[in-house]
């Protein structure tokens, strides 16, 4: 039986790794999670006079660094100068050289989002005229290439060491504590340790370069190692390896004194034969909280500096995100370790119905755990149903949804075949009994005319008999024991041949191997989905993008907005009136001004001018926007993006001395 299922295992493994390699081939590193919404100049404007600046806005906070923003004259060289500011929220601006030409100029940036994955783009703007440009910008980022291939590869590595980590021991201190004397099972759970070191360490040693130059060479600068172990993701790397250590002493206590105080004669119920020993207890509660601990510290590393921190409710998505992470190595990792228990665990040890019971229900408090996570993870990354068919992050996430449907149905037949599962060890011991009865032979007793020997007299052949006898012992004792071990062997082989022969527990193996093989492919869905622009944000960047283009087309706007509004500090010389004016008013580029007046009506100076615009009804805001001042009673602000167009939230806090402040604010209609 064993001969006629290693071909197929064999087949369908290679199978399914040819899949997850396929998916992830074809993973598109480069689409990241913040987006460029806006910038001054806009993409392809034509401006009359040079612009003392440029800024970028992206649809999040980013990381710069020294060449994060590049801007081009039309022979390739280089204008701006000094490092990317950032004056406001998500806008970041470098400054020009005065006095550019006419001409086309091209703008090539990259950038690091705020959950850690690289963002690369350019595009063009003209002063005066269009005109001929020899600049050519690598459409290749970063994150492309071999080492965008390498990191991703290894974050997929990372994921299943995990998940083959904390859910295989999971399975033995909750399923089946047997599990932690196999030797296949501990080979497991090591291997999945190993995957996990050897994952993180090169993720740490590749991330300078994936988000920076994108060549293999860098990944052994260790100035740029230096500058990743600043970063969040280094310091989430560093947390994660620091943490590994401590599931090594986790992992040789399991497999050491815990091992040892496994009951060898009920291997289904070895988990609750412990009524009379507190030591074991407390051994078992100790591992069970401390793995707990480890993993759910493991699962922050991700949740730190990925997706879940940054985003809508942060702090809620972060703890949900690791629970959700918990969940699927409990149902995933749980799943391997007990196929690889149906297949390598030894006659002694067999894996029987009480312990695939409780896998049963483990399996199925991670499912309804997952639903829950997910719908709400669903809920934070997509924002509308849309998003389901319209971006490729809900794309992915409907093939997710599909690929778990599947494993629960495979899984419903794996509980059936549970449900009828004969216990393979008591059939084959009461077979085994009745045939010792029938095979028994009396011992120690032999025939009345063979028990009666000649006596003799002779002295002298007493020495030779007595040593025939001895010799003849000896030679029986070595028989004894060979065929002893004979009978063993044959035993257990009998034993193996019944186990095998079960249909029921063929049947449950052939289920859990197809309910392992989805979990590979689901997987590697899971991977890509994670380096997938979420569809709130794809959504959001072409709406922004699609207002923007619509407004440069037309060149129409609604004109300037002018709004006006008295205010009073309640201090001395507290009282006056702010003037706003937005020009065009229009989603995209804006000039501000802001003019303070006393009651009188003459300008006059307030130590401070702030302005905040906030839309409500699209949970926009408040952007702030800080302008400087021009003359007396005058502030101006160039560049202002506004995203998109609706009925905008205008607030203005002036401060009248060092304590005496107020905001006064007027809805504007934009666009």
């Amino acid at each position: 039986m064993t001969q006629t299922i290693a071909p197929r295992v064999r087949t369908l493994v290679l199978l399914i790794l040819a899949v997850a390699g396929a998916l992830l081939a074809g993973a598109a590193p480069a689409s990241a999670h913040a987006a460029l919404t806006g910038s001054d100049p806009a993409q392809g404007a034509v401006v009359d006079t040079a612009p003392p600046q440029l800024s970028l806005t992206f649809s999040e906070p980013v990381a710069v660094g020294d060449d994060s923003v590049r801007v081009l004259d039309p022979k390739g060289e280089r204008v701006d100068k000094g490092d990317p500011a950032n004056p406001s929220g998500t806008t970041y601006s470098v400054r020009l050289v005065s006095g550019l030409p006419d001409g086309t100029y091209t703008v090539a940036y990259q950038v690091v989002s705020a959950d850690s994955h690289p963002v690369a783009g350019a595009f063009t703007f003209s002063i005066g005229a269009p005109s001929e440009t020899t600049v050519a910008v690598s459409a290749q980022g970063s994150d492309e290439g071999l080492v965008g291939w390498l990191y991703g590869f290894g974050r997929y590595v990372s994921y299943a060491g995990f998940v083959v980590l904390a859910g295989g021991a999971c399975f033995v201190l909750a399923c089946w504590a047997p599990g932690a004397r196999v030797r296949a099972v501990q080979r497991l759970v090591v291997s999945g340790w190993l995957a996990l070191t050897a994952a993180t360490l090169g993720l740490l040693m590749l991330r300078g370069s994936y988000t920076t130059s994108g060549r293999i060479g860098d990944v052994f600068d260790l100035e740029l190692l230096g500058d990743v172990l600043q970063t969040k993701t280094g310091a989430a790397l560093v947390s994660r390896l620091l943490l590994l250590a401590a599931a090594a002493l986790f992992i040789a206590v399991l497999f050491g004194a815990y091992a040892r105080t496994a009951d060898a004669g009920d291997p289904d119920r070895a988990a609750e034969s412990d009524g009379g020993e507190p030591d074991k207890r407390d051994l078992t509660f100790g591992l069970a909280l401390g793995g707990t601990v480890v993993a759910a510290g493991l699962a922050a590393s991700w949740a730190m500096s990925e997706h879940a921190s940054q985003g809508l409710q942060a702090g809620v998505a972060m703890p949900v995100d690791v629970v959700h992470l918990l969940a699927v190595a409990a149902w995933l990792g749980g799943l391997t370790a007990l196929l690889v228990a149906l297949y390598r665990a030894p006659v002694e040890t067999p894996v029987g119905r009480d312990a695939v019971r409780r896998f049963s229900r483990l399996a199925f408090g991670s499912v309804v755990t997952l639903a829950v996570t997910g719908v709400y993870q669903s809920w934070r990354q997509l924002g509308s149903w849309s998003a389901f068919t319209d971006t490729r992050y809900g794309q992915l996430l409907l093939v997710k949804i599909a690929l778990v449907a599947v494993m629960v149905a495979v899984a419903f037949l794996s509980r059936r075949w549970t449900q009828r599962l004969a216990d393979a060890r008591v059939s084959a011991a009461a077979e085994g009994t009745e045939r010792a009865e029938e095979e028994k032979q009396p011992a120690g007793t032999v025939p009345a005319e063979a028990s009666e020997t000649p006596k003799t007299s002779e002295a002298s052949k007493a020495p030779e008999a007595s040593k025939a006898e001895n010799d003849a012992a000896g030679q029986d004792s070595v028989r004894a024991a060979q065929l002893a071990r004979q009978r063993a062997a044959a035993e257990a082989a009998r034993q193996k041949r019944l186990r095998d022969a079960d249909p029921n527990r063929f049947g449950l193996r052939r289920s859990v191997l197809a309910e392992a093989g989805v979990a590979v492919v689901l997987l590697a869905v899971t991977t890509v989905l994670t380096q997938t622009e979420p569809g709130r944000t794809e959504q959001d960047a072409r709406a922004a993008a699609a207002t923007s283009s619509s407004a440069s087309a037309t060149g129409q706007g609604s004109g300037a907005v002018s709004l006006t509004m008295p205010f009073d500090t309640g201090g001395k010389n507290g009282k006056g009136v702010v003037s706003i004016d937005l020009d065009p008013a229009q989603a995209g580029d804006n000039a501000l001004h802001v003019y303070v007046e006393g009651p009188d009506g003459t300008p006059v100076d307030v130590p401070e001018v702030k302005i905040a615009l906030t839309l409500a009804a699209q949970d926009i805001g408040p952007l702030p926007v800080a302008p400087d001042r021009i003359a007396t009673g005058h502030w101006s602000a160039s560049g202002v993006q506004i995203p998109m167009a609706g009925d905008w939230k205008v607030e203005v806090t002036v401060r009248t001395s060092d304590i005496d402040q107020v905001t006064v604010s007027k809805n504007a209609q934009i666009g």
